[in-house]
């Protein structure tokens, strides 16, 4: 029996057995399939999504002043940002951790994973990814 076709649904392309590549698009939405199924997880654990929640954006930058290039960037969109020293294990990458307070919608994370990850190639930092709370 066929399964209806909603907003988190298995993500597969019009045959049966073809993946879905996880950095492609979905065509309805325009969010990455692997943001989609992010959200998808905090939506299995979340009372309410409807409201607000803590939302954190990572990069890394190859220096501090690059890393407060990025952050003040981020602050012109609305967002809390910091730069954080770089871990022994890793010298050369300082965090800039991005944070706000929203609404999980896909209309927000495809316009904030495209703003980081179109910061991080301008100052050619690593955009690593987000987390929300539940």
């Amino acid at each position: 029996m066929e399964q209806p076709m909603g907003l988190f649904s298995k993500f597969k392309r019009s045959r049966e057995d073809e993946l879905v590549d996880l950095d492609d698009r979905s065509p309805r939405l325009g969010v990455k399939y692997r943001d989609l199924l992010l959200m998808n997880e905090i939506a299995k654990r979340a009372a309410d999504l409807s409201q607000p929640r803590h939302v954190i954006f990572y990069l890394y930058a190859p220096s501090d002043d690059i890393g407060r290039l990025i952050a003040a960037e981020a602050r012109t969109h609305g967002f809390e940002a910091q730069v954080r020293q770089p871990l022994p294990e890793y010298p050369g990458s300082w965090t800039v951790a991005c944070e706000t307070h929203v609404v999980l919608t896909p209309q927000f994370v495809r316009e904030s994973v495209d703003l980081f990850e179109a910061l991080a190639e301008r100052h050619h930092a690593d955009y690593d990814g987000w987390e929300a709370a539940a």
